[in-house]
Order: structure tokens, then sequence, then C-alpha cells
């Protein structure tokens, strides 16, 4: 460790070597869960979102070593530091202003593992200012739950909550629509048994071959698969590629066409019609084929109008109930 943590503090240096600029963190003081910086040159004004008590008297903190500016802190000297921090908090009261120093620097010191830890989520489509800040919470609720008497390095303890708090961020708020969680797992496990497959038979796996890997059946796996549609969205005037001369997605979707739920009633009324007596085709025939009025129909079978009509009608009944039966 750098002499300059070795270093022992006398109470007259408390003010001009700590770090006041660090105020309360949530669990002391109610706030957001976000470290507050105050104005450098006001520090009575915090910039922050809340306006949280700034500390008063820390003489009790005086034998803690000098703590240098947080970004020239090395990773060994920080968790040396971070040890000697987190002995201090198991000695002190929650909810003191000395608690809260102490806390809100030992989140100062580590948030090079949050910033490590969203490194690898990188590629995802959410901002990296967004995911360092989730992850800070769970630096945060790491700090909470350390324990020295576990005898297990910080960053080994810290880092599993922080990934978890991403990876919780991004499974509940980054998807474009929502799905069970049941499915989001789903869509991960076939993704990992999918380049396993990959690998192992040289292309890509059949529905079948993913079932049997995850034991499940081919239903639950195009269930998977579809629901991974749901994660991203892209707009319907979304320019193409350079290279692409399809143009817009709008421009590619097809549209209704009412006329293919006339073709189900012909192909349905097929069978109805051939049963029906041949008089009552050929009014058909010359209704709705020829155009024909009722009176021209009558004169074409020498039958009056009116018989036309009760003949027309009764047969239009006919072939509607049987396309409800069917239905």
């Amino acid at each position: 460790m750098s002499p300059r943590l070795d270093e022992t503090r006398t109470p007259d240096a408390t003010s001009a070597t700590f770090p006041h600029e660090i105020f309360l963190i949530a669990g002391t003081d109610g706030t957001d869960g976000t470290a507050h910086r105050a104005d450098p040159a006001d520090p009575a004004r915090p910039t922050g979102p809340a306006a949280p008590v700034a500390p008063a008297d820390l003489s009790d903190l005086s034998d803690l070593p000098e703590i240098p500016p947080y970004d020239e802190v090395e990773p060994l000297d920080a968790r040396a530091l971070s040890k000697t921090l987190f002995a201090r908090l198991e000695a002190l009261e929650e909810g003191t202003h000395e608690y809260a120093y102490v806390r809100n620097t030992l989140v100062e010191l580590n948030l090079a593992l949050v910033k490590f830890a969203a490194s690898r989520f990188r590629s995802r489509s959410e901002p990296m200012e967004d995911i360092i800040q989730v992850g800070t919470i769970g630096l945060i609720k790491a700090i909470d739950r350390f324990e020295l008497s576990r005898e297990v390095e910080f960053p080994t303890f810290a880092m599993p909550t922080i990934v978890g708090e991403i990876k919780r961020f991004f499974r509940d708020t980054s998807w474009s629509v929502r799905v069970p969680r049941r499915l989001q797992e789903l869509r991960l496990d076939l993704a990992k048994a999918g380049d396993e497959l990959a690998q192992e038979l040289d292309r890509a796996p059949t529905v079948g071959e993913l079932a049997e890997k995850l034991g499940i059946s081919r239903d639950e796996v195009v269930e998977g698969m579809a629901a991974s549609n749901a994660y991203t969205a892209s707009s319907l005037d979304a320019q193409p590629e350079e290279d692409d001369t399809e143009g817009a997605l709008a421009d590619r979707i097809g549209y209704e066409d009412h006329g293919l739920e006339g073709i189900e009633y012909i192909e349905s009324l097929k069978p109805l019609i051939a049963s029906l007596p041949p008089r009552d085709r050929k009014i058909l025939s010359l209704r709705f084929v020829a155009g024909l009025t009722q009176s021209e129909i009558g004169e074409e079978l020498n039958i009056s109008q009116m018989h036309v009509s009760r003949l027309l009608s009764r047969t239009l009944g006919k072939l509607r109930k049987g396309l409800t039966l069917e239905e």
C-alpha cells in the first residue's frame, strides 16, 4: 500500500483531508441511494437531486489514513483501504454522520468495480450511464451486506451483486414488449444451448435437437424463439442499410386483401350449391352471375316475379344455414 495511505490522521487535519464533498446515501437519510457531491465553490450547496445534510464533527474518524483523490487510488490500495473502512464501519452506529461518510467513501473507492461490470454489457442498446447507475445500486447493496468476518475479498463478494442488479435491470426494463420471466429465461437457455449444439454439430440445431438438449417440448422451444423477437423493436420508418435496395420496412409490409375472405366463402358454398335442385341453382346463376332482376328471371323461367322472390329467399336461407352449421 502506498505510504500516503499508511499515514495516521491527526485531529487538526480532519477538515483539510477528508473529502467533505461526499454526503449521505440511502439508509442514513432516506435519499435515493446515490452519492451526492457538493459544489466546490459552495460546499454547503449540493449538486445532486436531493439536499442531504453535510457531515458535522468527524473527529471520531481522525485515525483513518489519508484518502487521496479517488481517481488516483490504485486497485490494490483501494482494496486495502476498503478493509480499513469496513472495519471502521462495523464500529460506527448506523445513521450517524461518521457512518454515512465511511459508507460513501467505500462507494467512491469501489466504483471501478461497477465500471468493470458495466463494460460486459457495452454491446446492449441501453446507455452506459444508465448501466453504471444501476450497477452502483448493486454496489451499495453489497457494501451494506458485506462482513469482514467472512474472510472474503470485497470485490469477490460484490461482483455477483452488481452484475445481478444490472441483469435484473435488463430483464425488467429493456424488453420492447413485456414477456413473462419464464420466457425471458427460456430465451437465454435457448441461446446458450444453440451455441453449444452449433459447435458440436457444425450447423444450426433444429427445434427437436434444442428440445432434447433442454429437456422441454418442441412447442416450448418455438414459444421461446417467438418471445426472443420481443426483445428489440424496429421503427416502420427506419431507413435500410446502404446496400439494401428494398426501401423502408413500412414499404415492404403487405396489406389486408379482403378478397381472400370472399374466396373462403365461395369454396364453402360450392358443395351447398351443388346439392340444390336445378331450378334453384338456375335462379342463383341468373341473379348473382348474370345480374338479372327478379322480373327478368321470371320471364326467363315463365314464373311470376313474386314466385322468384320466394324461391330466392328460401334458397339463400338454406345456404346461410349451411354456412352457419359448418362454422
